[in-house]
């Protein structure tokens, strides 16, 4: 006689679609980033979605607000306009995966994103749950903003440089912060701007 619970769990499994098994084998391969003249080239754009399951132009669309920028899908990279670091690059993919695509039940990345009326929601199909997906805060400045020295603001440090300085992106600008370390946000204020280049002390 089969147990009653194993039934229900066999019925339960029978209904989902299948998963990537372990979540601990579920890895977003690397962005491979290079500097392309005026552009940042996203190698392997193509790849990162597959392994997100995600449609090609939602990823783009959400990177492209991330690094405050234009750009374009050219077979299976992306090209961005501006010079970006690969950290930030990578940084904007990481929040993605975390946005639409990690199950915050279960962890695991077999989710759907639904369109429920005017809200997204994610689904997840090993476990059931689900969840609507939340906007990110928009940038400490509106895009296309300038940035001037002497100034002194808050700023949501978002990956680290080779250097071991925190990163902000704003709009244009990237900024540096000494200490800083990703998820913190602190006071700076402007030391010098060269380009699209900030640097800064911590207040």
């Amino acid at each position: 006689m089969v147990d009653p619970y194993e039934k229900l769990l066999r019925e339960a499994y029978s209904n989902i679609t299948e998963t990537s098994g372990d979540e601990g084998r579920f890895s977003v391969p690397e962005p491979k980033v290079y500097i392309e003249g005026k552009t940042t080239v996203l190698e392997n754009f193509a790849e990162i979605a597959s392994t997100l399951r995600r449609e090609q132009d939602h990823l783009m669309k959400y990177l492209l607000g991330e690094l405050g920028t234009a750009g374009k899908i050219d077979g299976n990279r992306a090209i961005f306009n501006g010079k970006f670091e690969r950290a930030v690059i990578d940084s904007a993919v990481r929040n993605y995966t975390e946005d639409y695509v990690i199950c915050s039940e279960c962890g695991k990345p077999d989710t759907r994103l639904i369109k429920d009326g005017r809200v997204l929601t994610l689904r997840c199909d090993a476990c059931g749950g689900h969840r609507p997906v939340k906007k990110r805060r928009a940038r400490t400045e509106p895009v296309g903003s300038r940035i001037e020295e002497g100034s002194i603001m808050d700023v949501d440090i978002q990956s680290v440089s080779r250097r071991g300085d925190g990163v902000a992106r704003i709009g244009k600008y990237t900024m540096y912060v000494a200490g800083a370390k990703p998820g913190q946000t602190v006071k700076v204020k402007v030391t010098r701007v060269a380009g699209s280049i900030v640097f800064t002390e911590r207040l």
